[in-house]
């Protein structure tokens, strides 16, 4: 029998459950998603902390305290994975601008800033808001720059 599952309906049960549970453990879900790749379902957690790295131990008693609630709201068969964003991953929401304030990340523009032909910098995240963007300070010069989010391509975290 095929069932039909609304990913966005268990996401929205689910994700007060995960954000509930990560914060007791001094930890933020920063991207949670549910979906199906092969016939198969994947509920993924990635964490952060301000404090340290996330650990194995951290992704271990994440893990454990959702187990047994999560089997209850989700009716398919899946498969759970807890783990922290990593380096390579790129932002998928503006929030991440915010929790990632103060830490380096690799910038990449849609168009290059007004008189430069550059679209890629390296930086630290100085601050977000919603309508004026991201404030920055760029490595290369010392410059502050205030990017518009239109213009924001993407960003990742970066590391020497």
């Amino acid at each position: 029998m095929k069932q039909d599952i609304n990913r966005y309906e268990i996401l929205e049960k689910i994700t007060p459950l995960i954000e509930n549970t990560a914060v007791r453990f001094n930890l933020i879900p920063i991207e949670i998603e549910f979906i199906k790749e092969n016939h198969k379902w994947f509920l993924r957690i990635y964490l952060y902390s301000y404090e340290k790295d996330i650990t194995l131990d951290d992704c271990e008693n994440v893990t454990r305290s959702l187990n047994d609630f999560l089997d209850e709201l989700i009716p398919v068969k899946y498969y759970l994975e807890v783990s922290s964003p990593g380096l390579e991953r790129k932002f998928k929401s503006d929030k991440e601008f915010l929790i990632f304030k103060g830490r380096r990340i690799s910038l990449k523009l849609k168009t290059p800033l007004e008189g430069e032909t550059e679209k890629i910098f390296k930086g630290e995240i100085l601050d977000w808001d919603d309508n004026t963007g991201l404030k920055f300070f760029r490595f290369e010069d010392g410059e502050e720059l205030q990017i518009p989010k239109a213009n924001i391509q993407s960003a990742k975290l970066y590391i020497d």
